[in-house]
């Protein structure tokens, strides 16, 4: 694996560890190079047990998924690169045979192309704890979960916590669209882009990853990294991002 994966990884996980202790029902424990997370959020990639190695320990793992499975319904085991049939045969084990990939993608800070102008990002704004309601409906909204899905998981201090940033966009005074950036490590980690339906089709998903970027590099980090669905990845290639590892994913039907 490259230094750059390795590196991308491990903020990742950094980034992880710090949600898990912020968010009102976070947990997270450690045994070996396996960990488990658990944000008690009912989405299955929100609890899960995975190895910080592409070589798994299978036995802390399985004690990991253990765990989160008896904490959390909707859950997931998460194996960096193309997962073997002894991390097959253990999420099966465990009911997860649904199994997806996860491509991580990466950027040096030099090599970000930004296009939205200085006027377009001023639809973007930071938003703090105090409004964590507005964030979660909008991001409930935006990725078209069902009511209720993200629980608390952006609730308590999480918004203020130092590593962390949420952010808002409006159209027409309206949420349109949320982002979150996690610091770690020098390394500027974007999640939660998303756009409402109704806002779709007009660079908001851009702008908005942009705005976490730039403010990502303003407080002094040197690359980035995301997590990217189908549909998002020729955003971000366009943005400069390029693929460091795929990553595999087990989870119930």
């Amino acid at each position: 694996m490259s230094n750059t994966a390795d590196r991308m990884a491990a903020a990742y996980f950094d980034a992880i560890e710090v949600l898990c202790g912020v968010t009102p029902k976070g947990w997270y424990a450690e045994r070996g190079t396996a960990r488990a997370a658990v944000t008690h959020a009912a989405i299955a990639g929100l609890n899960v047990a995975y190895d910080t190695t592409p070589e798994p320990d299978l036995g802390a793992l399985d004690a990991m998924a253990t765990e989160v499975g008896r904490q959390a319904p909707h859950w997931s085991i998460m194996a960096r690169g193309e997962a073997g049939d002894e991390v097959a045969d253990l999420a099966a084990r465990h009911g997860l045979v649904e199994r997806s990939d996860l491509p991580l993608l990466a950027c040096t800070a030099d090599d970000i192309v930004f296009r939205s102008g200085a006027a377009q990002r001023t639809s973007v704004r930071r938003v703090g704890a105090a409004e964590n309601d507005l964030y979660t409906r909008t991001l409930t909204e935006s990725f078209e979960a069902p009511d209720g899905a993200f629980g608390s998981l952006m609730d308590g201090g999480v918004l203020d916590a130092d590593s962390i940033t949420g952010y808002l966009a409006e159209d027409s005074g309206r949420p349109a669209g949320t982002g979150l950036g996690m610091r770690t490590a020098s390394v500027i980690g974007v999640f939660n882009i998303a756009v409402v339906p109704a806002a779709r089709g007009r660079g908001l998903g851009r702008t908005i990853t942009e705005t976490v970027l730039l403010d990502g590099i303003a407080a002094g980090a040197d690359a980035a990294y995301l997590q990217s669905s189908a549909m998002g990845r020729p955003l971000y290639e366009s943005m400069g991002f390029r693929l460091v590892e795929n990553w595999t994913v087990f989870q119930a039907r």
